[in-house]
């Protein structure tokens, strides 16, 4: 079977960086690892900015930018969806607690009356 080994400058790939070493070769591993390019993510629960899902290593690190999500603060994650379905499960659990305040509230005043 004939060899495709054909020499290709940096312009006629634009999956690699623009400086390769100067042979023009590449290690296989430089392809293993490709540089993370995604950027910082928003997350928001509604009309709450809840923080900021950075990339970091294999996955994105939470900052919090609400005191009511400072529990995720520093937390890493899989990926941003990750986060925000934990920021999201963090404001569920905070709201559900508020409303068994309310029902409780609301039972003493109903005794009292």
């Amino acid at each position: 079977m004939p060899s495709l080994d054909i020499a290709f400058t940096p312009t006629d790939r634009p999956d690699l960086p623009d400086t390769l070493p100067p042979d023009g070769t590449f290690a296989p591993d430089d392809l293993a690892r490709p540089e993370r390019t995604e950027p910082p993510r928003v997350i928001e629960i509604g009309e709450i900015t809840a923080g900021i899902a950075v990339p970091e290593g294999r996955g994105v690190r939470f900052f919090s930018s609400a005191r009511d999500f400072d529990g995720l603060d520093g937390a890493v994650f899989r990926n941003a969806e990750q986060a925000a379905r934990a920021a999201r499960e963090r404001i569920a659990g905070r709201r559900s607690a508020a409303r068994g305040g309310e029902a409780a509230a609301a039972e003493l005043r109903r005794r009292r009356a």
